[in-house]
């Protein structure tokens, strides 16, 4: 989202210049001549090129050098220097501030150029998640620490397969387009992976070896990979991600954790095992939480991590996007400052078998 003025300091501000230029006349017709605040005229096109386009700024230009040169005749000020140096002064500023407006504009409309097409990558990229996927709802979160970014490093994706519902939420090493060409790879590769391969194993071993052929050096993208078939269980693959977090029907939180951790995807090549799939009791009635270190490394003003178990509670409205809105919420609220660190969630609820749909990104 884009950060925009209270409407109280953005009214300031556009009437600013009126102000100014008013106080200036007042002062220099009750001082008089010998203060010499005439050459203060010129704040009110100063101000005016901060909130306004060329044309405003132009205006209000041309007014102060009006209000110049009447107050100029009428302090007597023309019979030497003072008035034409206070009338240079206007000209001046009023010529810098319209450059300035125009310099500015031009970026506004890169910009907005800028959001538009990653607007369109985030489609692209992230695609919406079906709202139904056998038998689960599901919704999604993503809070991107780069200012005017719509995408950034992590990734997420749910793909029903012939072998189950098959998830993938990770984190790539970085930030910057170098991440986002990175989950680019990860996630094409999942989508090929998740729906060919006939075990949760073979997807993962697809996935890191097209990560190794994208990453170079220590670069690594953490993952976890999940698989809801019909035996009422979740099997895990993890890619040392932080671990799911399971709401149980009568409240309670879970946090199952593989038998041994194992490298992130791209550092294979170390020679360490690949991680190994573990099962976790996962029934109708009970959701399933994926989520980013950007969630749980948030710290409050006290220094302290999200404590996203002791959070759990706000996942109880009826409505999944709702629901994780409101969690969304109140990990902003936790949070000192703009984000350090992308923060993506992706809320799976077991209900039953439903017709899948696509809804947008919370």
């Amino acid at each position: 989202m884009t950060d925009r003025k209270p409407p109280s300091s953005w009214t300031l501000l556009s009437c600013m210049p009126v102000v100014v230029m008013a106080v200036v006349t007042v002062t220099d017709i009750v001082a008089g001549p010998s203060v010499g605040f005439l050459p203060l005229v010129s704040l009110g096109p100063a101000f005016a090129g901060l909130v306004g386009g060329w044309r405003r700024t132009a205006w209000f230009g041309l007014a102060a050098l009006v209000l110049c040169v009447a107050l100029g005749l009428y302090d007597g000020l023309f019979d030497g220097r003072r008035g034409y140096t206070a009338l240079a002064s206007v000209a001046g500023v009023t010529g810098v501030g319209v450059a300035a407006a125009v310099m500015r504009s031009h970026r506004e409309a890169e910009l907005a150029s800028v959001r538009s097409i990653a607007e369109v990558a985030q489609r692209v990229l992230l695609r919406p998640v079906p709202l139904t996927a056998g038998p689960l709802h599901a919704a999604v979160s993503y809070t991107s620490a780069v200012a005017e970014a719509r995408i950034g490093g992590d990734l997420y994706e749910v793909v029903s397969s012939p072998h189950g519902v098959r998830v993938i939420v990770g984190d790539v090493q970085g930030k910057g387009l170098a991440a986002v060409e990175t989950a680019a790879v990860v996630l094409g590769a999942f989508r090929e992976a998740a729906y060919d391969e006939p075990d949760l194993s073979g997807v993962g071993e697809r996935l890191e070896r097209s990560v190794a052929r994208e990453l170079e050096g220590e670069k690594f993208v953490t993952a976890i990979l999940a698989e809801i078939g019909t035996a009422h269980e979740a099997v895990f693959l993890n890619y040392g991600h932080p671990a799911p977090m399971i709401v149980r029907r009568d409240g309670t939180v879970d946090f199952p954790q593989p038998q041994s951790f194992a490298l992130p995807l791209g550092l294979g090549a170390h020679g360490s095992e690949g991680p190994k799939p573990y099962r976790v009791g996962f029934a109708p009635g009970e959701q399933l939480l994926l989520y980013t270190d950007g969630v749980t490394e948030a710290r409050d003003e006290d220094g302290r991590f999200y404590p996203v178990g002791e959070r759990a509670y706000l996942l109880k409205d009826p409505d999944a996007h709702r629901a994780l809105g409101t969690l969304r919420e109140d990990l902003a609220q936790h949070s000192v400052g703009p984000p350090h660190d992308d923060a993506a969630m992706l809320l799976l609820r077991y209900h039953g078998h439903g017709e899948g749909k696509s809804v947008p990104t919370t």
